[in-house]
């Protein structure tokens, strides 16, 4: 079982109050409701769970499972970075690899001015270039909060599934979030989207902690070109 610090380590990067800017993001579903493509609690839901599956369980997920396993100290520093590369190249729109990179950079600002700021592994995050993502950053976070240098190789795997649901949650209510202020929907209707997404979590992370390296992938053009026209979108209150 998970130590009771350590899970509320992981509750706390999990939550929307994580000063890293996760709110102001709806990855697309912003665009998809001004462009019709989504109407309603039920259409949300579901265009949220194939989200989930075809992008956070190909790509984001599995890349945090590798970050996860190269951070052990001493963190592979070459496979880091190539892992960095990889989200980054993998951005399929302006406004998307912005995402990544802000939160990536809030990130690391927030270990920096936490309980591990003297850990050598934040200095190297910070220095990834030309920005740490999202996911290799909180894949870091969860490395130390977990302890896991210090623990037995099952537990090591234990404890990135846990990175992974946290992770994937936060996403999740994130977006139950966003729908609430951009559908609109009232706080009921997100709850039963949020316990949608919940229900599909596990599988999600279990897919992605079983994806091979050469199988990871980041294809959905029909949310990159919506993410585009989100650019110039007349009215919006996200930033993708």
């Amino acid at each position: 079982m998970t130590a009771p610090a350590t899970l509320l380590r992981l509750m706390w990067l999990a939550s929307p109050a994580l000063p890293v800017g996760g709110f102001s993001y709806s990855e697309g579903l912003e665009a998809a409701l001004d462009a019709g493509r989504v109407q309603g609690e039920a259409a949300v839901g579901d265009w949220l769970l194939d989200q989930l599956h075809l992008s956070l369980a190909r790509a984001d997920l599995p890349a945090c499972a590798q970050a996860f396993q190269a951070w052990q100290a001493p963190p592979d520093a070459c496979r880091l970075q190539s892992l960095n590369d990889w989200v980054l190249a993998t951005r399929e729109s302006a406004e998307f690899r912005l995402q990544t990179e802000q939160m990536g950079r809030s990130l690391v600002e927030w270990l920096r001015n936490g309980e591990h700021a003297a850990d050598p592994r934040i200095a190297c995050c910070a220095g990834l270039a030309p920005a740490p993502s999202w996911p290799v950053a909180f894949a870091l976070a969860c490395v130390l909060a977990s302890g896991t240098a210090d623990t037995a190789d099952d537990d090591a795997k234990d404890d990135a599934e846990q990175a992974l649901l946290a992770l994937a949650f936060g996403w999740a209510e994130n977006m139950a979030q966003a729908a609430m202020k951009s559908v609109p929907l009232g706080q009921a209707a997100a709850q039963r989207i949020l316990t949608r997404l919940t229900q599909a979590i596990p599988e999600a992370v279990q897919q992605a902690l079983s994806l091979p390296e050469d199988a990871r992938q980041a294809f959905t053009p029909g949310l990159a070109i919506l993410s585009a026209r989100h650019e110039n979108q007349y009215s919006r209150l996200f930033r993708s």
